[in-house]
């Protein structure tokens, strides 16, 4: 029995609706600002420019850019974390194409490996600027923008184990951190001295490290 006090379905299907399109209206102008703000981005070649840029660039209002973003630091941190999302979804193509659990392991390794080399060409100020001042401002931030790469490296992880091929022992999740981390620290690292620049660590290297180490197991 329907009670006395519960709102018709005619006004629960119009309050819904209601509310689909404002949040539709809302994701469309959060992405005009996200586009706007990757335009000078990349025109710019740094991070450094000021909301009323992206404001007047998405041509929308500054009241509009503070009801979708506390500040200019919320709005690159939501470009980062757009670009990991896509940083992940490339590797896990790149993984599907693999039967056996090492190799797609090792082609995600190696595609991480040169997605966060530094590149004198195509500037990533994201990645070069913004993701080093993060990590040390905001490191919960930079651990949560970094999950979906980490959700993918665990089950490739765990792919392996349940195939026999990862030592006795090891955690998938606590590997799959160490995995990551150890890619892209050494890559975005590479170039400093000068024997480095005519010898570059390559992603071979980096993945026999991964998987192999350096001890004989003797």
């Amino acid at each position: 029995m329907t009670s006395v006090s519960e709102e018709p379905a005619w006004k629960q299907r119009a309050v819904e609706r209601s509310i689909r399109g404002a949040k539709l209206r809302a994701e469309q102008r959060v992405q005009k600002f996200l586009d706007a703000a990757q335009a000078i981005i990349t025109e710019k070649g740094t991070t450094d420019f000021t909301v009323q840029e992206v404001v007047d660039r998405s041509r929308q209002s500054l009241r509009s850019f503070y009801l979708q973003f506390d500040g200019k630091h919320e709005l690159l941190l939501a470009l980062f974390e757009d670009a990991l999302d896509r940083t992940a979804d490339q590797l896990a193509a790149a993984a599907e194409g693999k039967t056996d659990p090492l190799d797609r392991l090792r082609v995600t390794v190696e595609l991480l490996f040169e997605l966060c080399r530094p590149d004198p060409v195509a500037q990533r100020p994201l990645f070069t600027d913004f993701a080093p001042q993060l990590l040390v401002s905001h490191p919960a931030q930079v651990k949560i923008a970094h999950a979906p790469l980490l959700s993918l490296f665990t089950e490739l992880m765990e792919q392996a184990k349940k195939a026999g091929r990862l030592r006795e022992g090891l955690d998938p999740r606590r590997m799959a951190a160490v995995v990551m981390q150890t890619v892209m620290f050494t890559a975005q690292s590479a170039g400093g001295a000068d024997e480095d620049v005519a010898h570059p660590i390559t992603a071979s290297e980096v993945w026999d490290f991964c998987a192999f180490g350096f001890a004989t197991g003797e």
